[in-house]
């Protein structure tokens, strides 16, 4: 039985109380190993190291630092199937599916190293004669960076690289469902060349481990991807001290099939957004609005593709498992909910009974029909392989239901008319907008976040990350030309 231990100052490191606990295996139910349980006493140590590495990282040039981490997705792209190994295995998915999301990872790495040559800021002009105006980007600080579980590696990847990139020092709090795709990541900054101490991860419970990270005065930054409830705990209490916060949280995700839509293409765009990553996905397609007139049509398509779904952990499954027994038995508990409340369970609505998959955590993936757009299960984000459909008169009905949801992370609509496309996209209330296409599927060099419960206004991946992970600088130099032409101070 392996330990999972933290990641300070380039070095494995127990929890100084030797507590630990155990992380299972979605697949199985089996212990797959124990993880370091630290307390605020370890967050505080990571957090010194990551202060003691700032001075010499954030004075480096962006260049350098790009450098550093340029060799850290190319040491990611050798040991690539190691690493999709150990999320496949951490999260229940298959390995394709983990092999396809590090390669996702080393894209953003790729990505953001580039953005070292890139780091731009800004020249303009002042109304001052002999005055010059600029705009540098400098480091936030110390950052701490706080993950969820679903896309293991993309999420490391995510804040990782831009954090890094920018001259902060930085402390990880892994998911304790995922922690040794996070500790392998540090392992492969320390082979790269990242200073001690730059880059710490710090294992255990959020409340243990994570909000001791929120709540110290030394950490400037904290960049949060999870539930809207902890995003707004962590918003009022990293507030209090005016430290900046950056928040990816939940999505309602609605994606509408127009009467004219290509109804194959539209059912497997829905299958793949509500259902891919056992529907683990913030940018999750879980509200199906389908306009009347070929509501039957797309619902018997839709109701056939999804029953054949083939849920497990071998290559041409289509769906793995869900990340722990808890949200599988609230998943669960949801469904059962909905349906007292009047909804129609169309397909799947429980655990998965296969002998080869009963001892794992596989959650059948469900259609609900004939759910109240107020009810809880169309409010709220269950984040597991369900989707609700509705069914709306026309255009005007679906972009406001569309848009009637606490969150407003991104949206999707299939139509062939380019005038129902363009208008959607300017109308839909989200951070993202598709045209016949997933509500996922965002890419690294775009900016990514939502509205409302989604989020609080910040991007990351794309340039704009780097909004989040630095601070914008304006400098003034006043010159002299009759000093100038004079020889100036010789």
């Amino acid at each position: 039985m392996k330990t999972i231990p933290n990641w300070i100052r380039n070095r494995e490191v127990p929890a100084r109380d030797g507590r630990t606990i155990e992380k299972h295996d979605p697949a199985t139910g089996e212990v797959l190993s124990l993880v370091a349980r630290s307390s605020a006493d370890d967050t505080k140590d990571a957090i010194q190291a990551a202060r003691d590495a700032f001075p010499d990282w954030s004075t480096r040039t962006p260049v350098e630092r790009g450098e550093i981490l340029r060799r850290v997705a190319q040491i990611m792209e050798e040991r690539r199937e190691e690493i999709a190994s150990i999320v496949a295995k951490e999260t229940g998915k298959s390995f394709n599916e983990g092999f396809g999301e590090t390669g996702a990872a080393i894209e953003q790495g790729y990505f953001v190293a580039g953005e070292g040559r890139r780091f731009y800021g800004k020249t303009t002009t002042s109304a001052v004669p002999g005055k010059m105006a600029m705009v540098w980007r400098q480091p936030v600080g110390i950052a701490g960076l706080i993950i969820a579980a679903n896309t293991p590696i993309a999420n490391v990847a995510w804040k990782a690289f831009p954090a890094m990139l920018c001259g902060n020092g930085v402390i990880m709090k892994a998911s304790e469902d995922t922690p040794e795709t996070a500790f392998i990541f540090a392992q492969i900054c320390k082979e790269a060349g990242v200073p001690d101490g730059v880059f710490n991860v710090i294992q255990g419970l959020g409340v243990e481990a994570g909000a001791p990270l929120v709540e110290s005065p030394h950490v400037d930054l904290v960049s949060f991807t999870g539930s809207c409830g902890v995003g707004k705990w962590i918003a009022e209490t990293a507030g209090k001290r005016l430290a900046k916060v950056c928040l990816e949280l939940g999505g309602k995700n609605p994606l509408v099939v127009a009467d004219d839509a290509d109804l194959d293409k539209a059912v497997d765009g829905a299958c793949s957004a509500a259902f891919s990553n056992a529907g683990q996905r913030c940018a999750s397609g879980s509200r199906v609005i389908v306009f009347d007139a070929i509501y039957d049509a797309f619902m018997e398509k839709f109701t056939a593709a999804t029953a054949k779904l083939k849920v497990g952990t071998s290559n041409d499954s289509y769906l793995g498992g869900v990340i722990n027994e808890r949200q599988l038995m609230n998943m669960i508990a949801a469904v059962q909910k909905s349906v007292a409340e009047g909804a129609t369970l169309v397909v799947g609505g429980g655990r998965v009974t296969d002998p080869e998959l009963a001892g794992g955590y596989f959650m059948q993936p469900t259609i609900l029909a004939d759910v109240d757009p107020e009810d809880e299960i169309s409010r709220s984000e269950i984040f597991g392989p369900i989707t609700c459909v509705y069914r709306v008169k026309g255009f005007d009905e679906a972009v406001a239901m569309a848009n009637d949801s606490p969150f407003g992370l991104t949206s999707a609509i299939y139509t062939q008319d380019l005038d129902r496309a363009m208008v959607f996209v300017q109308r839909s209330s989200a951070g993202v907008a598709a045209v016949n296409h997933p509500t996922h599927g965002s890419e690294p060099h775009m900016p990514f976040g939502g509205l409302r419960n989604s989020g609080n206004g910040t991007r990351e991946a794309g340039a704009e990350a780097l909004d989040v992970y630095s601070e914008l600088k304006t400098v003034y130099v006043n010159t002299d030309p009759a000093r100038a032409a004079s020889g100036g101070s010789n």
